[in-house]
């Protein structure tokens, strides 16, 4: 997986669809996120750099129970490529 700007926006567009809100704010997270189920809200610690944003992010969809066909076609086809290449 390349850590780009380019996977970051696409990973972020699948929060989207999910109806979740990604925030990059400052805080004492010990794992690195805080996720607000209720409010359907994810908070990033601000200060990680792309590759760390990317496996929080990843990591934080990985531990979500969601329907996929609430997905469009492409969101899944992405999650595919991601949950392969994360085993």
């Amino acid at each position: 997986m390349r850590y780009t700007q380019t996977t970051l926006k696409k990973i972020e567009d699948v929060f989207d669809e999910l109806d979740y809100t990604v925030r990059y704010e400052k805080g004492s997270f010990q794992s690195g996120y805080c996720l607000v189920e209720s409010r359907r809200v994810a908070v990033v610690n601000k200060f990680f750099d792309i590759e760390a944003r990317i496996n929080t992010l990843l990591d934080i969809l990985s531990r979500l129970e969601y329907d996929p066909a609430v997905l469009s076609e492409g969101a899944r086809e992405q999650m595919e490529k991601w949950k392969k290449s994360g085993e």
